[in-house]
């Protein structure tokens, strides 16, 4: 009995530190995500600010 219990033990506690693993890395990638996504936004308002965004499918002001 007591081994079979140390045994599950063990594997919890690996398990855990496995998805304290994953959690940490998703964190990292979460905090990355969310520097590009306010780079982005600054770009988007400053584009906004200096008078709009041209999109790819307007025409040039030249037709």
């Amino acid at each position: 009995m007591t081994q079979a219990l140390e045994e599950q033990i063990a594997h919890l506690t690996r398990t855990v530190e496995e998805l304290s693993d994953v959690v940490a890395k998703q964190d990292h990638e979460l905090r990355a995500i969310s520097e590009m996504v306010e780079v982005l936004a600054q770009r988007t308002r400053t584009r906004e600010a200096d008078g709009g965004i041209v999109l790819g499918d307007e025409r040039p002001p030249h037709y």
